[in-house]
């Protein structure tokens, strides 16, 4: 059965792969990115591209627009829109924290929120966090605000959860270790990970379709490189 899925981040990485297993599988894809012109050069028929900075409110109306007049209900929620930013403590600023805070955090909370009103008992909300944001792991100088903002966003899913229990959906966050996109290899140049962009997207759309059957607030940690 086709599903009515939400995807940020789409113009690269692990989003444009996603955008391109989901729509191959039948589902209606609506991807959002800054830059919307990778996905609509695709031109798949079950696709649409909105250019959206999750930093502008008034792009989050653009979304709620879209919803209203073409689907009335979404499915699936992948929050996977992220900055890096790799940078010693000493010299990131209140407006560095703020840009990717603004993404990590503000934009994963106010998508959802925007989303929420039209999703069923059953839609699953995923967040898309770092092995960096899990306490107790592996830490890495240089991510102060990235990788807190990681962990702030699986705060955020277990609340979530806890606050719409009863009436759905569910939300789980996706802790994932290094992937080759281009986002590593803009913040750490020459690094060469384990898991590439498609292999990492195949496992989110699993997960996406079928894994609040069994898990809700929770955080699973999928990687196989960090300690």
């Amino acid at each position: 059965m086709s599903k009515h899925v939400i995807i940020t981040g789409t113009s690269r990485g692990i989003g444009f792969e996603l955008v391109k297993l989901f729509s191959n599988l039948g589902h209606k894809v609506l991807a959002l990115s800054r830059n919307s012109q990778p996905v609509s050069q695709l031109a798949l028929e079950n696709v649409t591209a909105v250019s959206c900075d999750l930093a502008d409110e008034d792009d989050y109306k653009k979304v709620e627009t879209f919803i209203n007049n073409e689907w009335q209900h979404v499915d699936i929620l992948i929050n996977n829109a992220g900055m890096l930013l790799n940078k010693p403590f000493a010299e990131t600023t209140i407006s560095d924290f703020t840009k990717v805070y603004q993404t990590n955090v503000f934009g994963v909370s106010e998508m959802t929120r925007i989303v929420l009103p039209f999703m069923q008992k059953d839609s699953h909300v995923i967040t898309i966090s770092s092995m960096g944001g899990i306490q107790g792991s592996m830490k890495f100088p240089g991510l102060a605000a990235y990788s807190s903002s990681k962990g702030a966003v699986i705060t955020l899913t277990e609340l979530l959860a806890e606050e719409y229990k009863e009436s759905g959906p569910q939300f789980n966050v996706l802790a994932l270790g290094a992937v080759q996109t281009e986002m590593l290899e803009e913040a750490f140049p020459g690094y060469q990970a384990p898991t590439t962009a498609l292999e990492m997207a195949q496992y989110v759309l699993d997960f996406s379709l079928t894994g609040n059957k069994f898990y809700n607030g929770k955080v699973l940690q999928v990687s196989n490189s960090t300690p």
